[in-house]
């Protein structure tokens, strides 16, 4: 037999059997079903289903949950195809899905990361699903379709392309309108350690949610939620590694002079400060790091040592802040000894 030979034709019944119960009109051409045996099987009463235009079920009873995330995924992935010989890797099987430019996002996506505020995956009406912004198609069944300028890479979930936390809570709050949900998926992005504020609120942002009232005040907890889990880890990243205790949460002047600023930790004797960069990326974001510049730039022309350290650098490597602030602690003495300041509870 050579490439040009045809393949035999298969009895319907075996693809019932196959792992994947969820097919394309195109795989099933490529299983010698015609569209006419397609519509057929699909009949009322019939073993078939059409779950979304060019897309099959292959048992007759409600799909579960797995198969109506593939049914979406598949329906809105473009066709790598070329010559008609699959373009991607393993994608030769044709009863292996193969999601390109397509990747689940909003509240599906954010069940599949283990959220707990969202509704179960049965429970959803739609799917939302993320494409590029030029893609030909359009919302229907069971499926929303989500444009974006540039696809993020997508995160891998039981085996489904599934868009980072981030970008899958702007797409879902873009449709929620209950301030409370808002809140409760926001902090539970947070509490959950799921990610950090600042890439939350660039999403929001990004997304031109920021002008809504009810995200806003969702916001504002989610940043004073972020700032009490970053400072509870500064307070561990002190303790276990073995930092001599700073003043915590002061503030700064100079006698008789002006304010100089707050800082989360500051070592009077070597005169090294420590400040937690929580800045949300919204529309002032350069002023406020103006803001910060000109205040460390002061500082430090006073002799005092800043370090800045982002809730993020403490969550993922909480050991080599530390050894920054060590040496910090331990350049002081070779440096010229500080201004006089007045140390303040904050």
């Amino acid at each position: 037999m050579n490439h040009n030979t045809p393949l035999s034709p298969r009895p319907l019944h075996h693809l019932s059997e196959v792992r994947s119960r969820v097919l394309t009109a195109a795989q099933l051409r490529a299983r010698s079903v015609s569209a006419a045996d397609a519509n057929e099987q699909c009949r009322p009463g019939g073993p078939w289903q059409q779950l979304l235009p060019g897309v099959f079920l292959l048992h007759p009873g409600p799909p579960t949950s797995q198969e109506r995330l593939h049914a979406v995924l598949v329906y809105a992935a473009r066709e790598q195809r070329s010559g008609g010989v699959p373009a991607q890797p393993g994608a030769a099987d044709p009863h292996r899905p193969v999601y390109a430019e397509a990747m689940i996002t909003g509240l599906a996506a954010l069940t599949l990361h283990g959220f707990t505020a969202t509704p179960s995956l049965l429970a959803l009406d739609r799917i939302d699903v993320l494409v590029p912004r030029l893609r030909r198609l359009r919302s229907t069944g069971c499926a929303r379709v989500v444009r974006t300028a540039a696809l993020p890479p997508a995160e891998q979930v039981t085996g489904l392309p599934v868009a980072p936390v981030p970008r899958a809570l702007a797409d879902a709050v873009a449709e929620l309108t209950d301030a409370g949900a808002v809140r409760r998926l926001l902090t539970e992005a947070v509490r959950g350690g799921h990610c950090e504020p600042a890439a939350v609120v660039r999403e929001l942002n990004n997304a031109k949610l920021l002008s809504r009232p009810h995200v806003v005040d969702a916001v504002d907890s989610l940043l004073a939620e972020g700032r009490a889990i970053a400072e509870d880890r500064l307070y561990r990243m002190v303790q276990e590694h073995g930092l001599p205790d700073p003043v915590w949460n002061v503030d700064l002047r100079l006698p008789g002079g002006p304010h100089l600023g707050g800082l989360d930790a500051y070592w009077p004797e070597q005169a090294v400060a420590v400040e937690l960069d929580t800045r949300a990326p919204r529309q002032d974001e350069d002023a406020l790091w103006s803001e910060y510049a000109r205040k460390r730039e002061h500082l430090e022309r006073l002799g005092i040592t800043v370090v800045h350290i982002t809730p993020k650098k403490l969550r993922d490597a909480m050991e080599q802040q530390a050894a920054v602030v060590r040496t910090a602690l331990m350049a002081a003495g070779d440096r010229d000894p500080a201004a006089y300041v007045v140390v303040l509870p904050r």
